[in-house]
């Protein structure tokens, strides 16, 4: 399976934990390191673009987007949380390509230190289930 993993930098300590997670799971489900690509975008509403250009090239089998967004004191969190998700569905849906959507949306950090890796691990899983089931569906 060759594997397009987007990071939003923002909240970057979280982000690199969560990739950190994703391709070692990747790994430990046998898809080589070779056929993972990662790339790094400024924050959450930046992602969706990234995947689409992935999508549009026709090279991945399945797509991963990374990002956190820790709720401060304006509507700001809700507009990035809600954004951010609906432009990564558009993109898996408009493509029919798996893709996990793990930005984090969390209350405060510690929600989200306490998310970082099992949500890594989870969307390595997903996409990879994901990718396996469409391929078998085209069969």
């Amino acid at each position: 399976l060759r594997i397009g993993i987007v990071r939003a930098r923002f909240n970057d300590a979280i982000t690199q934990a969560l990739a950190q997670a994703c391709r070692a799971e990747l790994e430990r489900l046998e898809v080589d390191e070779s056929d993972i690509r990662l790339v790094s975008v400024p924050g959450a509403l930046e992602v969706p673009i990234a995947p689409k250009a992935m999508a549009e090239s026709g090279d991945f089998d399945a797509l991963i987007a990374l990002g956190c967004v820790i709720r401060g004191e304006t509507y700001h969190f809700e507009l990035v949380a809600n954004e951010s998700a609906t432009g990564v569905t558009r993109v898996g849906l408009d493509y029919r390509l798996p893709i996990a959507n793990v930005i984090l949306t969390t209350e405060n950090l510690a929600q989200a230190l306490a998310r970082q890796v099992e949500k890594g691990v989870d969307a390595a899983q997903v996409v990879v289930e994901m990718a396996q089931l469409l391929r078998g569906l085209k069969k």
